[in-house]
């Protein structure tokens, strides 16, 4: 009973420090929440809680506010994540449906999910690397010349274009494009890429490998190999930083500075999960120190496994129900969106 009571204190003091950034007293929980026990009882039980280094006292008299330990527990023990309402899941489900491919995908991704959160939102473009090959077309544009266009299950599509040294068939065109999608379809990069090494590699005393083959074989494994994807964010509303003022214990230069480093920025996303999965890292629990007063927000997205990682970051003082559920939900949309492109 005292634990739960205690942690009920803790709740509620949690959400009035967020809604009001001032430190929360006994008088203001008793007034706000329905506590059901004296005004001294709930004194004793803050200062329990102080002493177990849940909450703090910035000044002598002044109320409690949560600490880093305090935010963790009361995120720790949320029995569910809030959910969206309809006109959020209608807001979001309409911004991102509209999107024409996967650069539109992403950049809506980070303007909803600012909106939504009212946080400095960062979105990772799925990673080329954990991708599979749903298709590979191979179109003819004149008789020596082809357009090779690369489907991932990213929703990334790559195209290239081949010269090749000979004139090519319409029956030696739909047997390319047949070999092809025969040894890279259903692969990840790695093992597509390496299935197609394989049709060019010649056998002592086999037929000689097309020439066109060779020539389309390369380009795609070219297309294949670039990695630049797997670190590139795009950030949005950092404006948002402003109407915190003094919420960040520091200057919110580092935060700043962070936003413009793209491995950083990695790293604080952290490791992207799949299942649904947010994860929560809140104040020294990140990788740096200088941002100590800053939480992260984050969980992975993509059709099967997690392709990438989305998330906000912002101060310890935020909205966590709230925001993990519009982590969440966006993480959700956008897996959905990939799924069926």
């Amino acid at each position: 009973m005292q634990e739960e009571r205690r942690l009920a204190v803790l709740r509620a003091i949690v959400q009035d420090y967020v809604a009001t950034e001032e430190p929360v007293g006994s008088k203001a929980l008793v007034e706000r929440h329905h506590l059901n026990v004296s005004p001294a009882t709930i004194r004793n039980d803050m200062a329990a809680l102080e002493d177990e280094g849940f909450l703090a006292q910035p000044h002598t008299s002044a109320g409690r506010v949560p600490t880093d330990k305090g935010y963790r527990l009361f995120v720790d023990r949320l029995s569910t994540v809030k959910p969206m309402t309809t006109a959020e899941r209608r807001a979001i489900a309409g911004f991102l449906d509209g999107a024409v491919d996967l650069d539109d995908v992403v950049n809506r991704s980070v303007r909803v999910l600012a909106q939504l959160t009212r946080q400095v939102a960062v979105v990772q473009y799925p990673s080329l690397s954990r991708s599979t090959v749903r298709h590979v077309e191979v179109v003819a544009l004149t008789p020596t010349r082809l357009l090779l266009v690369l489907i991932l299950s990213s929703g990334r599509v790559e195209q290239r274009h081949v010269e090749l040294e000979a004139e090519l068939a319409d029956d030696e065109l739909a047997a390319l494009r047949s070999r092809i999608n025969l040894a890279a379809t259903g692969e990840i990069i790695a093992v597509a890429a390496a299935a197609l090494d394989a049709l060019v590699r010649p056998v002592p005393d086999g037929p000689e490998v097309p020439a066109a083959l060779t020539a389309v074989v390369d380009t795609l494994v070219e297309a294949m190999s670039d990695h630049r994807s797997d670190e590139r964010v795009v950030v949005g509303g950092t404006a948002n930083l402003a109407r915190f003022g003094e919420s960040f214990d520091t200057s919110i230069r580092p935060l700043l500075e962070a936003l413009e480093e793209q491995v950083v920025l990695l790293r604080l996303l952290g490791e992207a999960s799949g299942g649904g999965a947010v994860t929560v890292r809140i104040g020294t629990e990140g990788p740096y120190e200088e941002l100590s007063s800053t939480s992260v927000v984050a969980t992975g997205y993509g059709p099967d496994d997690a392709l990438a990682s989305l998330g906000i970051v912002g101060p310890t003082r935020m909205d966590y129900p709230g925001t993990m559920a519009a982590v969440r939900a966006v993480a959700r949309y956008v897996s959905r969106i990939l799924d069926e492109s």
